[in-house]
């Protein structure tokens, strides 16, 4: 039997956790925590389950704990990268120390952009669900921070004559349904919010993604710091490309939700081949005269 090929290492997380100790320390803006946590309590409202046992993984502010207690179950457990006063467990999204079946709910929020094993990690909280508990999650998707990585893009490769990674990656959405599906999700959904955010100038967005602690963490990013020429460049770019009649600049966010549930006999199940009652091509004749 062949060993599997090991997990490469997209994000330095020694580094993902210092900046984030300093954003906590710094009162970081929780803006984006605040929307992201409205939508949770949203989508809980509609969900008619009582859900006693729930956690709340690596979420990096106490949002998402506040939006589940808030629709009226019991207080999540907390589980966080960094020790706080209201966190119940240090812990990795990629090495989690749950029992099976342990949950009614699991629900996450701005964590998992920087996990490395996505997979493994989807296929960790889908363990840790007891039958027909759900999962939901909410992290940035691939048109995130869009007009900051083109304008960068454009700048060093104009100045060095070449790109260095310098915005992380986001996983497409196209991807998210085919990933809950192989960790053992049922009924797998994924949508998208998406919004724009302005800004005075490029240098004033990349100071606010500084303060959340959400600059640059990628292993393979450039060891030498950017150049002022490559800044001030990128800086004209973003401003030329993206900026509204005003002068501000736009700055694209996207939210990708993800949701599924651990299998249960009760739950709907696709019907099996044969036994549907009308024929696709029946359904798909038009009236005559169309």
């Amino acid at each position: 039997m062949e060993t599997p090929p090991p997990t490469p290492l997209i994000f330095d997380r020694r580094l993902l956790r210092r900046r984030l100790a300093r954003a906590l320390r710094g009162a970081a803006p929780d803006f984006l925590m605040l929307r992201a946590a409205d939508d949770l309590a949203d989508r809980l409202a509609g969900i008619k389950r009582d859900f006693p046992r729930s956690l709340d993984l690596c979420s990096p502010a106490p949002h998402f704990t506040a939006a589940v207690l808030a629709s009226g179950r019991p207080a999540p457990l907390r589980a966080a990268l960094l020790p706080a006063p209201d966190v119940a467990v240090v812990a990795e999204e990629e090495a989690l120390p749950f029992a099976p079946a342990s949950f009614d709910l699991v629900v996450s929020g701005l964590a998992l952009q920087w996990v490395n094993d996505l997979p493994g990690a989807l296929a960790q909280v889908r363990r840790m669900l007891a039958p027909d508990g759900l999962f939901l999650a909410c992290f940035p998707g691939g048109a995130s921070l869009i007009e900051l990585r083109a304008a960068l893009i454009q700048a060093e490769g104009e100045i060095c004559g070449g790109a260095s990674p310098r915005v992380s990656p986001f996983v497409d959405l196209r991807d998210l349904g085919g990933l809950l599906q192989r960790a053992g999700f049922a009924l797998p959904v994924t949508d998208v919010d998406s919004f724009t955010l302005r800004y005075d100038s490029m240098f004033a967005l990349l100071s606010e993604l500084r303060a959340m602690g959400a600059a640059n963490i990628l292993v393979e990013r450039s060891r030498k710091p950017l150049r002022r020429a490559v800044l001030l460049r990128a800086a004209e770019i973003y401003a030329e490309r993206f900026s509204d009649p005003d002068g501000r600049v736009r700055a694209t966010i996207e939210f990708v939700w993800l949701s599924g549930w651990a299998p249960h006999e009760s739950q709907q199940k696709p019907l099996q081949p044969g036994t549907a009652k009308m024929r696709l091509a029946d359904a798909l004749k038009r009236p005559s005269g169309e």
